[in-house]
């Protein structure tokens, strides 16, 4: 029997991040648009969590909302983000200082976002970027800051002979990895991956996945991925999380989300990508286009586009429940059709 989600609903306690009823706006001359709309969600120690949906849905709002890099116009009206600490209810990181923040980006949740060459400082080497980190933020001497440095190199698979190296003398593929290396310099409890392959090759895509599988089961810590290719996250996720115009419409296991995905949204996202396997490899695209955030239509969001939408998804908003090992957005698994 499907169950409504109350507002707020999230992980246990025990578990690593609490994200709860969590809405951010955007203020802009047209009007306010609500690019995160009330979403809960929950992260495990040592859990990689995807996060997909298209270009806009809220996905890299709602990541960088956590450790609060939103810039303007972009604004937190509402809900609570929540850093476990294992033995209570943690703290909310909404609630914290500036320098209490301070404390917590890098040694508690670190982030590696789109473009490494963009958040690499071009003009230094890539050991004093990494000694930077360290010392800025442990008391540690500078011989001692290079050897860890030279450690993280080696443990992303970069050489130490790339320590001298400048940001654009690297491929992609090595920016990345110097990128990664740095989100992991103060071994923080949750990395927080922000379409961190899309400007690379296939072939590199591939293996930055890998990289960070193995860092992760070797290290420990969670990881939540977000990207618009749910092909990718398949790959390396625990768990995936689908966004569709500021909301989650659909959360589950990663491997229930490929074999049986539930929300409409969810199925025409996975059949807009291409596969090598199975009889049937035609791309069917989603038709039309994401609501606008300023003025969203009434009733279910995805109604527009979706092919299964009937008189009461263009009238009334669904509500979040519990299907079996999943939770969905849908009318179609709402409480009234639901039999006991």
């Amino acid at each position: 029997m499907a169950e409504p989600l109350t507002a707020g609903t999230t992980a246990p306690p025990t578990g690593l991040l609490s994200i709860e009823n969590l809405t951010v706006d955007f203020h802009t001359p047209r009007g306010t648009a609500r690019a995160v709309d009330g979403v809960s969600l929950g992260l495990f120690p040592g859990e990689i969590l995807g996060l997909a949906g298209e270009s806009g849905c809220g996905k890299s709002t709602l990541a960088m909302a956590v450790p609060r890099l939103l810039r303007d116009p972009a604004v937190i009206t509402g809900g609570r983000v929540r850093l476990g600490d294992g033995d209570g209810d943690g703290v909310d990181l909404l609630g914290l200082s500036d320098e209490e923040l301070r404390r917590v980006r890098w040694r508690d949740i670190a982030v590696v976002f789109q473009n490494a060459m963009n958040a690499l400082n071009p003009v230094l080497r890539v050991e004093a970027q990494l000694v930077d980190v360290i010392r800025t933020h442990e008391r540690t001497g500078r011989r001692e800051a290079r050897e860890r440095a030279a450690r993280l190199c080696g443990l992303v698979g970069i050489g130490a002979d790339r320590l001298r190296a400048y940001p654009h003398e690297l491929s992609g593929g090595m920016r990345q990895r110097i990128a990664i290396a740095i989100a992991l310099a103060l071994r923080p409890r949750l990395l927080i991956m922000d379409e961190p392959t899309t400007a690379l090759d296939v072939v590199v895509q591939r293996e930055i996945i890998a990289e960070v599988r193995r860092l992760q089961e070797r290290l420990g810590f969670a990881v939540l991925f977000i990207t618009h290719d749910i092909s990718l996250l398949v790959e390396i996720s625990d768990r995936i999380a689908i966004m569709y115009a500021g909301e989650v419409v659909e959360l589950a296991d990663a491997r229930t989300i490929l074999d049986d995905p539930a929300h409409p949204y969810t199925r025409g996202l996975l059949a807009s990508f291409p596969t090598l396997h199975g009889d049937d490899t035609r791309l069917t695209g989603i038709p039309g286009a994401p609501p606008d955030l300023v003025d969203p239509p009434p009733g279910c969001r995805f109604a527009p586009r979706c092919p299964s939408a009937h008189d009461r998804c263009r009238a009334e908003r669904p509500v979040r429940v519990t299907v079996g090992d999943r939770d969905v957005a849908c009318h179609l698994y709402g409480p009234a059709e639901v039999t006991p």
